[in-house]
């Protein structure tokens, strides 16, 4: 059974948390305590991972043999996972360091949408400025939590070209409600809008479109008659700059 069909059945069934449980440690158990040990070189006793440039569409970097980018983070057991890679020598340190919101910072300079600038150079929570112009709220402070994680939803959604009915499936709402949420977003961020229906209109005239490096992606659906695949192919000419 898919998870997301198990967790939608776990306030009706206790039995269901444990099934999820099980798989999530059996996962770890599998993948990467016994996993990880077998790609130990014994000339160096470490792993050595390797990096790929050109594999994925999206241009990113691939980890493999083992992939070391989904090492568990959001359970503790997983974190523990990550207790096994140590600096090489004592007195060393692991350095690591993360955007934050790269993708809704990115979105902000390539729409040119004034508002969604405006916030992040004020150094505004981005998802409490977008729950105050979505709902109507003029002080921070009255922003609930609730609010808040909706529009987070609607703020990541819309960078990947969510649908009413996938943003229903997220919010646990009606397509009507999650509709209207999305109407209201472009409301108050319409260069986020302009920008997405600008980056159709190339990728439709050009069959590809480009990244801020004039990396190119090919969407050889952009004007496929199937309604799904070229539905598809639009999401992810407004995901690729």
């Amino acid at each position: 059974t898919a998870v997301d069909v198990l967790e939608k059945l776990q306030a009706q069934a206790p039995i269901v948390e444990h099934i999820l449980n099980y798989r999530q440690l059996a996962k770890l158990q599998s993948t990467y305590v016994e996993g990880l040990l077998k790609f130990i070189k014994p000339e160096t006793g470490k792993i050595h991972t390797r990096y790929q440039q050109t594999l994925t569409q999206t241009g990113r970097l691939s980890s493999v043999d083992p992939n070391l980018q989904n090492i568990p983070i959001r359970m503790e057991e997983g974190r523990k996972i990550r207790q096994a890679f140590v600096p090489q020598q004592a007195g060393w340190k692991l350095f690591a360091s993360d955007y934050s919101q790269i993708e809704l910072r990115v979105l902000a300079h390539i729409s040119g949408d004034e508002h969604l600038q405006e916030a992040f150079l004020e150094g505004q929570d981005i998802h409490t400025s977008t729950a105050m112009r979505v709902f109507g709220i003029e002080k921070p402070e009255d922003v609930t939590a609730n609010l808040r994680r909706q529009a987070k939803a609607v703020n990541f959604g819309v960078v990947y070209g969510i649908s009413d009915y996938g943003l229903s499936q997220n919010l646990n709402i009606t397509r009507k409600a999650a509709q209207e949420f999305i109407d209201r977003y472009f409301e108050k961020y319409p260069g986020v809008k302009q920008f997405m229906e600008d980056i159709v209109k190339e990728a439709k005239e050009n069959g590809y479109v480009e990244t801020l490096f004039h990396r190119r992606r090919y969407l050889p659906d952009i004007h496929n008659r199937n309604f799904n695949l070229r539905s598809f192919a639009e999401r992810t000419a407004i995901n690729s700059p």
